[in-house]
């Protein structure tokens, strides 16, 4: 295990369990009965830490605060009055370093004279639909991996291995974690230079994750878990450029699906290369595609390891860098995000390990995921270049779409510590709120994709 990785707690326990395989990733149903106990529903630790500053988890936020418009409308701050606790500065770093990742602590020494973490009280307010839950207790004692990790058995609807024994479980559970039925959303991105400027490239989403319904069943997935729309309008040059995917459970079988349609074709084109480490959607090369929702896709090039469970401050809450009372430039500075709105709470998260596999290939030799423990967010990446050199670092700041409910990404970073840019992902601030949309199957056909793309 890595030395600088602290197991606690439960994560002791579990790590007993062993990692001798994808096959033995269930649990047994005396197990998986500490879903109703000493875990929460999916599989975080139920009660409060040792000295009480990360608080036991009492169901989450489920109810809209005051001045909540309802659906479709803005997500405000329901907890206004919340100030920092302290503030970590480049002064001070030493006393936190523990409770910081090495990207963090990288982002300290490159930007110490304007970066800083203003860190608050811990709320745990991540809450999924009931019948997440009662799928989620089904899946501990049946779901499993086969195919070297690529495919999914036994496990639908909710968190596939609440109880994880895995690097590559924990990693499915984040790609599959409940992000309400189907939803349309502005993922709109910006290339900082290393002077502060940036171009908006307007994104809208559309998305359906048929894997999560209520009433799903594997055999009537038709091997798909996630439909995904990408539609670029803006900036003129880019608009109408389209990305088409289908998310395949059984990636043996079948691998991702995916298609592209670019304005000066006029077609609508199989796309086999979206995945893995081909550049993202005008990204500006800060970005992969398998960075998208800080990780998705295949891990079939990488070997996962499972290192433990640590105490770190990580995004959460992160309501006022999601207000509307800001515009972009104002989110969006030279080096970093505005640290003044950018919220940090003590979360306890997995620690997962991943190394290139010999023979693949991979831009990235290795990453280090911080998973959140209450809704399996991937909150933080460290990711190292081929000389093992620290080269670029994620964060996804997040809200709880409480009306829902569940765990949505409102701003997603890539800082490149090497060419001193970054990448800002998913901000909607200037645009209009995320949204439930029913969509049809049908919808994201690639004839029907075709036709929207001509109108």
């Amino acid at each position: 295990m890595n030395k600088n990785t602290t197991t606690i707690g439960f994560a002791a326990a579990l790590l007993a369990i062993g990692f001798c395989g994808a096959a033995a990733a269930k649990v047994d149903a005396a197990k998986a009965e500490a879903l109703k106990t000493t875990l929460t529903p999916t599989g975080g630790e139920r009660g409060a830490n040792a000295d009480g500053s990360i608080p036991a988890w009492n169901g989450g936020l489920k109810a809209a605060p005051a001045g909540f418009g309802g659906a479709g409308k803005r997500y405000v701050d329901p907890f206004p009055g919340d100030k920092p606790k302290f503030t970590i500065a480049k002064a001070n770093l030493a006393q936190h370093k523990d409770k910081l990742t090495p990207g963090q602590l990288a982002l300290f020494a490159k930007y110490g004279a304007t970066y800083k973490m203003n860190v608050y009280e811990t709320r745990r307010t991540f809450a999924n639909p009931e019948y997440v839950y009662e799928a989620t207790f089904k899946n501990a004692t049946t779901g499993m991996l086969a195919g070297n990790g690529e495919t999914l058995q036994s496990a639908i609807t909710g968190v596939p291995f609440p109880i994880p024994g895995s690097g590559q479980e924990v990693m499915w559970n984040h790609k599959l974690r409940f992000q309400d039925l189907s939803k349309r959303r502005w993922n709109n991105q910006f290339a900082v230079t290393t002077a502060g400027s940036f171009n908006l490239v307007k994104i809208q989403e559309d998305a359906k994750f048929p894997y999560n319904a209520p009433k799903a069943t594997l055999e009537g997935l038709n091997n798909v878990g996630i439909y995904f729309l990408q539609m670029t309008t803006a900036p003129a040059r880019l608009a109408g450029t389209i990305l088409l995917v289908h998310e395949t459970m059984d990636q043996v079988k079948e691998a991702r699906r995916a298609w592209q349609y670019n304005p000066g074709q006029k077609r609508l084109r199989r796309a086999p290369n979206v995945g893995y480490d081909n550049p993202g959607t005008a990204s500006d090369g800060l970005r992969t595609n398998d960075q998208l929702d800080m990780f998705n896709g295949a891990t079939d090039r990488y070997d996962w390891k499972l290192a433990g469970k640590k105490e770190m401050y990580v995004p959460a809450n992160s309501y006022l860098i999601h207000s509307d009372k800001y515009k972009y430039k104002d989110i969006v500075k030279k080096g970093h995000l505005s640290q003044d709105l950018a919220r940090y709470e003590l979360r306890r998260v997995w620690v997962v390990e991943s190394t290139l596999k010999r023979g693949t290939s991979h831009i990235y030799k290795r990453r280090t995921f911080y998973v959140e423990e209450d809704g399996w967010q991937i909150a933080a990446v460290d990711i190292y270049d081929n000389r093992d050199q620290l080269w670029r670092v994620q964060e996804a700041h997040t809200v709880m779409a409480y009306d829902k409910p569940y765990q949505m990404s409102i701003g997603e970073t890539v800082y490149d510590l090497q060419s001193n840019r970054y990448l800002v992902m998913a901000l909607n601030n200037e645009d209009t709120e995320t949204v439930s949309r029913e969509f049809d199957d049908s919808y994201f056909d690639p004839a029907n994709v075709s036709k929207l793309a001509r109108k």
